[in-house]
């Protein structure tokens, strides 16, 4: 790839291997628009740091993260334009039957700014309050070492499926006080609603998408009635029933389910599984890697798990709009515009890091990076990811000498416009004695 005339993030081979197009754009195009969505792409780390610390400017009420991102698409491409005009008509359908059938997706935590950001955030921030990060410690390693012994005997594992998915998910599960049995269920809501967030479905498939997502509201909505009725001692209680002072008021049912989807079960499980997926496969292409990092561990395994969510970056970018007209690089952006900010492309700028591409366990500003965002949407749930990822690699790397790739990997990613997930990987191991 030699310029950002060939860039398209809907390529199946650019989506599963974006880095050649974020390094051309960074050096010939730093505010690139893209045709296919119109939005305006920034790929620099400084622009994006930026941006994110420019809330009045660059507000968040596109709500990237609130499952709506059809809306934020305006493609210049003729052609393109036609089919997001025809989605556009197609998007009634889905909003009547979200409204007929369950309740319609609101802007949530990640689509809001200012005062009222702030007053939801402070109760939310319970959830992930250092005393709750402490108490789910013990689960997190108990969960990751049951995880390893239901598979270490047969020495191989599909890794996604049998360990980077479960983890967080059943971690979350347990912060929600949702039984551990549901959880395959709620994966499936979640997965499709990622699907639908990833701007690649035809209108059948968003439709399926939207089916899912009111199915798994009706689960939830059982347990916000009986919640409300005999509170309990879990953050899912807590969000139910607490009151935000300045609204006067606690959550609504609506609000209650985006976040569900949103901000706890995807944005809780989802970014972590892709970083335990792509941390696993860089020790497997890095056999020095591997051996340094399980004789020490402890001093290794926290340097290089910042690494892995730097460079594998599990959320590739995420949206503003402009309040203003706005002018970056030459290149004038008009106020409503949707501003797309490719946190993985920064990541990988040369700018910011040295020797971008490379694992360094020794890096001075290894926690520098952008994989849990900046500024005053910084992920809330990032000291429990953190978390998740040490046990993660640390229960299977205890147990285990060497790895290496089993047969029948396909290396395929799921087609996702903001998210890099590798849909399975194939492992095999030699037990360490």
């Amino acid at each position: 790839m030699k310029s950002p005339q060939e860039v398209n993030f809907f390529d199946p081979k650019v989506n599963a291997c974006p880095y050649p197009a974020y390094e051309v754009l960074r050096d010939q195009a730093p505010v690139w628009v893209d045709p296919f969505t119109g939005m305006y792409v920034v790929t620099r780390f400084d622009d994006i740091r930026s941006i994110l610390s420019n809330t009045k400017v660059f507000t968040n009420r596109v709500g990237s993260a609130a499952g709506n991102t059809e809306k934020a698409v305006r493609p210049s491409d003729p052609e393109e334009l036609r089919k997001h005009l025809e989605a556009a008509e197609q998007q009634r359908e889905i909003q009547e039957l979200y409204r007929t059938t369950g309740w319609e997706p609101v802007p949530t935590l990640d689509a809001l700014d200012g005062e009222k950001h702030a007053q939801l955030r402070r109760m939310m921030a319970k959830a992930f309050s250092p005393k709750r990060i402490m108490e789910l410690d013990p689960y997190v390693e108990a969960l990751a070492k049951r995880l390893v012994d239901a598979f270490i005997a047969r020495g191989s594992c599909e890794w996604v499926a049998e360990y980077a998915i479960p983890i967080p998910l059943y971690t979350i599960g347990k912060q929600m006080g949702v039984p551990e049995q549901d959880m395959p269920r709620i994966k499936a809501w979640t997965d499709a609603w990622v699907q639908r967030l990833g701007l690649m479905q035809t209108h059948e498939e968003r439709m399926w998408s939207a089916r899912q997502e009111i199915e798994g509201q009706q689960y939830f909505q059982k347990i916000f009635d009986r919640l409300r009725k005999t509170p309990e001692d879990t953050v899912l209680s807590d969000m139910v029933n607490k009151e935000i002072p300045e609204w006067g008021r606690t959550l609504t049912d609506a609000e209650l389910h985006s976040e569900m989807f949103a901000d706890i079960f995807v944005g809780g499980s989802e970014t972590t599984t892709n970083a335990l997926s792509g941390g696993l496969l860089i020790l497997i292409q890095n056999p020095s890697l591997w051996e340094r990092i399980s004789s020490d561990l402890e001093n290794t395994l926290p340097a290089f798990i910042e690494e892995v969510v730097r460079l594998e970056g599990p959320v590739q970018g995420l949206l503003r709009e402009t309040s203003e007209d706005v002018t970056l690089h030459n290149v004038f952006i008009p106020a409503g515009s949707i501003v797309n900010l490719r946190f993985a492309a920064a990541n990988r700028d040369g700018r910011a890091f040295e020797c971008p591409a490379d694992v360094d366990l020794d890096r001075d500003n290894a926690k520098g990076h952008l994989g849990y965002g900046f500024g005053a949407h910084f992920c809330l749930g990032a000291p429990l990811a953190r978390r998740e990822l040490y046990w993660g690699f640390k229960a299977f790397i205890e147990r285990v000498s060497s790895v290496r790739l089993g047969p029948n990997n396909t290396f395929d990613y799921q087609p996702n416009y903001f998210l890099r997930a590798l849909k399975s990987l194939n492992v095999e191991f030699e037990v360490r004695r």
